[in-house]
């Protein structure tokens, strides 16, 4: 009884367990993405503090220091600087 496999030849005994072999392989990928996914850490929420950008009269010196403004120049803007109050950004 039921003696011919169903009509079913060498090759589809071979595509057969291709086919599960593959449904397998997908299984274990997904498995280890979710794995990974799931397991792991989140990132820390306390980032480090940037530094503060370099204040005005520092800019002004380093130009000096490259070649960018001669020392007239450099003091002219250093004494407004200096007498100026600081303006607010936020309006």
């Amino acid at each position: 009884m039921y003696w011919n496999d169903h009509g079913m030849s060498g090759w589809g005994w071979f595509g057969m367990s291709l086919g599960m072999l593959l449904l397998l392989a997908v299984i274990i990928v997904v498995g280890i993405m979710l794995f990974r996914a799931l397991g792991r850490t989140p990132p820390p929420t306390d980032r480090p503090a940037t530094a503060p950008p370099p204040a005005a009269e520092q800019l002004l010196a380093e130009r000096l220091a490259r070649g960018e403004i001669d020392d007239e120049e450099y003091r002219r803007r250093l004494a407004t600087l200096r007498s100026s109050p600081p303006q607010s950004t936020h309006e």
